[in-house]
């Protein structure tokens, strides 16, 4: 065993969720790493996105757990005994809290990446060969970096429309919502996707008048339909204008506030306007295409189930990928690359057992096959049962979710769920758990639950899939 032990170099492009996991697994696997990053450790999923909308979404939770409370027989009441009837938000208070958290969350991961001994290079990085970087540094002078293997994950920006630029006081994207010092009087949110309806909601609670322009039927056009019919219900009940079929043609300021005109030449006016129209790759300008890696139409980087580009040794994770917008993926498919480039035991990704959420109120929380999927699909049953029969939910004050199961008609195999609930995002865990090892709904069903608990249903739905002989 006289051999030299060969390290390998990893040059990692951009800080967020893919670059930094990827980082730590290359460096636990012996590799040399380093991290490009201009924007700050932890990407716009930690300081401009993930964890500061929902930290956002969970103060407006907090403030309707006082109304729910209310419902329960529990109010406030001020030092005179006289109950209190109104709770009031101050949004200055409030995003100095989202960001300096996101500012923490930020500076735990560079210190942990410090602690296994990546480097981090702050600046923009360039490919100008597959296996070389040049680094623009702050202080001007160009570095170049060599490495054995190269993870592009640079993420994406928020989509920026000719007609509606932002300004960053009353035209803003996500990115910009956090520097706002009060709460808007009337806050216009254009796009009803994921981004769209939890930062709509989010201001509904924190008292905001809010209407909410939807290209399409129903909001969350993306998720399950029953889900998203539950969702835009609790929005109109709570007081939001939700305008259905309705596309915004421009956005522009009027004296202290903005108007949106609407393509059919409907004008509707606010103090400020949100703009959620979808996101842009971060894949232009940095020598992708000089070193012949592949791109799809809309820009995304093309890979493989192991994060593989078109260029042997160039590697691509998250949001500049366009596999699934979510940072959980994102990590994933970085530790995936770093697994397969260093030759560690590597499973592909398996898109089929994703987890995902929206952080409305109720949250929605999926996993594997569709409600569409599975209509289409003879040899699919799928059972839903509402939440408002839960003994438990009952005790919190729930009403409104439900539980949907997808599963084969012959072996029972789970192949995917829907949950609407409050937490939906840690209930969905156990049918993820379930998916992505290929269970059976009797193996859930024959699993204890705790009662009374929300993880009940899923396991009486689970007992309503048991596949019965049709002779």
């Amino acid at each position: 065993m006289g051999g030299v032990t060969r390290t390998s170099s990893v040059v990692i492009l951009g800080g967020g969720p893919g670059g930094y996991e990827a980082a730590l697994v290359a460096a636990h696997l012996g590799a040399d790493v380093t991290i490009v990053d201009r924007d700050g450790i932890g990407g716009a999923a930690v300081l401009t996105d993930c964890v500061p909308s929902k930290t956002l979404i969970a103060t407006a939770d907090y403030l309707g757990g006082i109304e729910t409370a209310a419902e329960l027989g529990v109010h406030l009441e001020d030092h005179e005994g006289d109950v209190a009837t109104r709770t009031v938000a101050e949004l200055d208070t409030i995003n100095r809290r989202v960001l300096s958290l996101a500012a923490a969350q930020s500076a735990d991961i560079s210190a942990r990446l410090a602690e296994v001994g990546v480097r981090v290079v702050p600046g923009a990085g360039r490919l100008t060969a597959p296996g070389e970087v040049v680094v623009e540094g702050e202080g001007g002078t160009p570095e170049t970096l060599n490495a054995d293997v190269v993870l592009v994950s640079t993420g994406a920006t928020p989509r920026v429309l000719p007609t509606a630029q932002p300004d960053g006081e009353r035209i803003l994207t996500w990115q910009q919502i956090y520097a706002l010092p009060q709460i808007p009087d009337k806050l216009i949110v254009v796009g009803s996707g994921v981004t769209g309806a939890e930062l709509a909601q989010a201001y509904l609670g924190l008292g905001t008048d809010v209407t909410l322009i939807s290209s399409r039927d129903l909001v969350l056009p993306g998720e399950d339909q029953d889900a998203a019919a539950v969702i835009e219900d609790v929005f109109r009940r709570r007081g939001m204008t939700v305008l259905n079929r309705s596309r915004m043609a421009s956005a522009e300021r009027r004296g202290d506030g903005v108007v949106v005109t609407l393509e059919d030449g409907r004008e509707v006016e606010g103090s400020h306007v949100l703009i959620a129209v979808g996101a842009v790759p971060n894949t232009s300008d940095i020598g992708l295409e000089d070193i012949g890696v592949e791109l799809s139409e809309s820009g995304h980087i093309v890979t493989d189930r192991v994060s593989r580009t078109s260029v042997r040794g160039v590697y691509a994770a998250g949001d500049c990928t366009g596999v699934f917008a979510l940072a959980s993926v994102a990590a994933m498919q970085g530790r995936t690359a770093m697994a397969h480039a260093l030759g560690d035991a590597v499973t592909p990704l398996r898109l089929s057992a994703v987890s995902a959420n929206v952080f409305t109120d109720p949250e929605i929380a999926t996993v594997g096959m569709s409600a569409a999927d599975a209509a289409d699909n003879p040899d699919v049953e799928a059972v839903m049962m509402t939440l408002s029969r839960n003994a438990r939910a009952k005790m919190l004050g729930i009403d409104e979710g439900f539980v949907k199961l997808f599963a084969y008609r012959g072996t029972g195999t789970l192949l995917g769920g829907v949950v609407v609930a409050p937490r939906a995002s840690e209930l969905i865990f156990p049918v993820a758990i379930a998916v992505q090892n290929r269970l059976s709904v009797d193996q859930v069903a024959s699993t204890f639950t705790v009662y009374p608990s929300l993880t009940g249903t899923l396991a009486e739905a689970a007992r309503r899939l048991h596949p019965l002989r049709r002779d």
